[in-house]
């Protein structure tokens, strides 16, 4: 009886954790590993968050852009040094060293955080007249920087998420990590408080 107890703790524990783990980070390219086509529809941008393993967010959104699921690049963030280069145009000076030309690439660099990061990209959105993008990020912050891109940049915008699956922060054995459990439970509460108080609580 108690290792039958002891199974059935075990198995909603991990549900638990997967079912954490998926909805933190959607991932609407999931299963279209071969590029666009009929069934995985391609983008206008992809659009790029720096923040946490910037450089695997950068990557990934390099990999997006050489498979042809967008012909243009946005690398949104400020400098995490303000006496050194933004994180955008470190973002770009990685791509541009990666083969992406410069005409793919364009950069908002004034963003602190999710927030910002929104708010900022909605206006170099505005003017190239994008209307799909695939948003790029860590996996654990897929699921807020989604909610802010979808306030900030309404329904006529639609947003393919699409989250960095493994990167030096967070992988799919997350849970079994201190730092793993700090950023999911992290997030976890900021997305509660965005349902409770409002945008201006995600920051």
């Amino acid at each position: 009886m108690i290792k039958w107890v002891i199974g059935i703790a075990v198995a909603l524990i991990s549900l638990g954790i997967f079912a954490l783990g998926a909805f933190l980070g959607p991932d609407d390219l999931r299963g279209c590993t071969a590029g666009p086509s009929e069934n995985c529809q391609s983008a206008d941008a992809i659009v790029a968050v720096s923040g946490g393993d910037t450089a695997a967010r950068t990557d990934e959104a390099i990999r997006l852009y050489k498979q042809d699921w967008a012909p243009l690049i946005i690398f949104s963030g400020a400098a995490q040094d303000p006496s050194g280069p933004s994180n955008a145009q470190a973002m770009r000076s990685r791509a541009l060293g990666q083969g992406v030309p410069d005409t793919a690439i364009e950069i908002e660099e004034f963003s602190r955080n999710t927030s910002e990061n929104a708010a900022n990209t909605a206006q170099v959105i505005a003017e190239h007249d994008l209307k799909r993008i695939i948003l790029v990020t860590s996996a654990y912050h897929q699921r807020r920087a989604s909610l802010e891109f979808k306030a900030k940049l309404g329904p006529t915008i639609t947003i393919v998420n699409h989250p960095v699956a493994h990167d030096r922060q967070w992988s799919s054995l997350w849970w079994t990590t201190p730092g793993g459990w700090w950023l999911a439970i992290g997030e976890l509460v900021k997305i509660i408080a965005y349902f409770t108080w409002g945008r201006e609580m995600l920051q």
